[in-house]
């Protein structure tokens, strides 16, 4: 893990305990195919609602090495004192606080991640986790004044191979959501004759 975990150390630090656990709970859900990702996204703004600044690639980064430690720790069956032992010797500027939950959490959940997990963490796509869609008009442009034309906006949440949540969008006129429509539909008639 070297001098990147060292760094993450010092930015668990800045995470108050509750968050904290909050993160290892959702990376040891997702190590079990609980949920299909952790949503740093949301865990990060809530964060810095409660005044402490973090940005999300810090806390990205932070996950990351957390779901490797909690994969590689189940895939060697560590128990939680060779857990918070390895801890220990790999990264010293751990703060107390951070090895307690992971002693905790891996105390209450850490025998649960199934060996299944290995295989999955190989996976290249993402998981689709939640559709958004709203319907808006097109006022004007730099070209015509008055356009007034429908369009649709799509915003996918879709949970990458290594957990991460995020959220993609993008506009389609009512032509190209006709088309998204009809192949939508297409593969439910298909699925309905398997």
């Amino acid at each position: 893990m070297g001098r990147d975990a060292g760094g993450a150390a010092n930015k668990i630090n800045l995470i108050p305990q509750d968050f904290f656990a909050e993160l290892c709970e959702q990376i040891i859900h997702h190590l079990n195919h609980k949920i299909p990702g952790v949503n740093t996204a949301e865990l990060c703004q809530r964060i810095q609602t409660s005044g402490i600044e973090i940005n999300i690639g810090d806390l990205a980064k932070i996950a990351n090495i957390l779901s490797f430690l909690f994969s590689t720790a189940a895939r060697n069956n560590l128990s939680t004192e060779e857990l918070v032992t390895t801890l220990g010797s790999a990264v010293s500027t751990l703060p107390k606080h951070a090895l307690q939950v992971i002693r905790h959490v891996w105390n209450e959940q850490g025998k649960s991640i199934t060996a299944a997990e290995d295989a999955r963490n190989v996976a290249t796509v993402g998981q689709f986790v939640d559709m958004k869609w709203k319907l808006g008009v097109a006022m004007s442009s730099d070209t015509c004044r008055s356009l007034k034309y429908p369009y649709v906006t799509v915003t996918l949440t879709v949970a990458d191979p290594s957990g991460q949540i995020t959220d993609k969008s993008f506009e389609m006129t009512i032509p190209q959501f006709k088309n998204f429509f009809r192949q939508f539909k297409e593969m439910a008639s298909v699925l309905e004759t398997v």
